[in-house]
């Protein structure tokens, strides 16, 4: 196949699938509940790290954890009392519990306190007069400043990734996608302006990497950071400053067993 072709083939796709009826039957329709940007954000973080399994499930537990934090997580987190963290006591996804949760409570609270956005979390590694977002430094350094309260529980740790331990950072990278990449069709919120689309990294799972793998977009046996890194540069010929649009096209295939 030319590559012409391949990006022919992959333009429709995304066209297919990046439109609003895939938001209800995805973890993205999670922060498609709210209206504003820090609910958003918190509850778009949740449904990327308890995207574990299947998509139904997910859905089912976010929207649990949401009654828990009273139909509003942001004001949940930021004014409630010790009492009331009582309502989060016996959460569980998988390997995700209670205890899990309720760092991620008061690390949302500590930033939240200081910052209006998630986004500053992302971008506290960046040095002003660089052109370049680097990602590789900011996914590393975001792990390092959500685990820098003194009471972190060594069991959460699993559940945030960087490419320091050469994970592929999925869930991240999915994350970025749904706050950074913006269109008409309304999937992705766009609403953090200082990432560029151009910049974030293809959220690599099993579906993807099954059918980039199927169009020669990955190379590498290992599948680990440098595999994202080599799968997102091929993205980057199709299109330089929307790589990760390309995720639609990937997973949906991948998903529908059209390969």
């Amino acid at each position: 196949m030319e590559s012409f072709d391949i990006k022919d083939f992959l333009d429709k796709k995304v066209a297919a699938y990046n439109r609003p009826s895939f938001i209800a039957n995805d973890p993205i329709c999670i922060p498609h509940l709210f209206q504003d940007k820090q609910n958003i954000e918190i509850m778009g973080f949740f449904a990327s790290i308890l995207a574990w399994g299947q998509r139904k499930t997910i859905i089912n537990k976010c929207k649990e954890l949401i009654e828990r934090m009273n139909g509003n997580p942001y004001d949940f987190i930021l004014h409630h009392q010790d009492a009331d963290l009582k309502q989060l006591l016996g959460f569980k996804h998988r390997t995700f519990n209670d205890t899990d949760l309720l760092y991620f409570v008061s690390f949302f609270k500590f930033h939240y306190q200081q910052f209006d956005s998630l986004e500053d979390a992302f971008l506290l590694a960046q040095d002003q007069y660089q052109e370049e977002y680097a990602i590789e430094i900011a996914l590393d350094n975001f792990k390092e400043y959500f685990f820098s309260l003194p009471d972190f529980p060594l069991r959460t740790k699993k559940h945030l990734s960087s490419p320091k331990q050469k994970s592929t950072c999925k869930r991240i990278n999915m994350f970025l996608r749904w706050m950074v990449r913006s269109d008409e069709n309304g999937v992705d919120f766009g609403i953090w302006k200082r990432i560029a689309p151009k910049d974030l990294i293809c959220p690599l799972d099993l579906h993807v990497e099954r059918v980039a793998r199927k169009f020669h977009l990955i190379s590498s046996e290992k599948v680990n950071w440098k595999t994202a890194l080599e799968l997102t540069a091929n993205l980057r010929l199709l299109d330089a400053n929307d790589p990760v649009k390309y995720d639609f096209a990937l997973f949906g295939l991948g998903v529908e067993k059209e390969m």
